[in-house]
């Protein structure tokens, strides 16, 4: 299989080229897309065998969820039971932006993504590529890191192609990564600890300590 390399202007996306990558989403394809971490495995989470094809494709334990990269916070009620107060604020202050929320799922989603967990994590990226083709494609897209489990992250299209080459149709082009550091992730499902940092990534732990601190 051949990789199809579509390049999108990272800063205005061609309009044209954007329905393109999203209708692929929607038609089952998994592309490999920039976000505004590392490079990521684009598929529509409602459909179970594009999600399948994401596991396969990284060779990633079945155990672990995959994140979804969404266009605002409506569109998270959309994907959670009652959201906490916490994720309001924590949405407030730091999206569009390198902070993935884990929360409790709402029963749309299916288990595959959830890892049977129960929970999503969700994460509104600071980068014109992605949230054009969420908005394009109508639904949340997966977000997880476009690489074989246990390899180093992507920072471009090509190192992308080189590591999942044959295991990828499509490949959106938007230059190098805006940054080399992965989301932060909150965790908000457990009800006593109300928050935990679960990997401190772009924002320190320090800031979300703070944030809270403050609250």
């Amino acid at each position: 299989m051949r990789v199809e390399m579509v390049k999108i202007n990272s800063e205005k996306p061609e309009p044209s080229l954007i329905r393109y990558a999203a209708d692929q989403i929607r038609a089952g394809e998994v592309l490999g897309m920039p976000t505004d971490t590392f490079y990521g495995l684009a598929a529509d989470p409602f459909n179970l065998r594009a999600v399948e094809r994401v596991y396969e494709i990284k060779s990633r334990s079945r155990h672990k969820p995959l994140s979804l990269l969404i266009q605002d916070t409506e569109q998270a009620e959309e994907l959670a039971k009652p959201l906490p107060e916490e994720f309001h604020a924590l949405a407030k202050k730091f999206w569009p932006g390198p902070l993935t929320i884990i929360v409790k799922a709402a029963s749309r989603l299916p288990l595959k993504v959830t890892a049977n967990t129960g929970n999503v994590a969700l994460r509104v990226p600071n980068a014109s590529i992605p949230l054009a083709v969420v908005e394009a494609a109508q639904i949340p897209i997966t977000a997880t890191s476009a690489n074989l489990s246990g390899e180093n992250e992507c920072t471009t299209a090509i190192a992308v192609r080189d590591q999942l080459g044959m295991r990828i149709p499509i490949i959106v082009d938007g230059g190098v990564s805006p940054r080399e550091i992965a989301s932060t992730i909150v965790d908000l499902t457990d009800e006593e600890a109300r928050w935990k940092i679960l990997r401190e990534g772009a924002i320190s732990s320090q800031d979300i300590s703070e944030f809270f601190a403050k609250g």
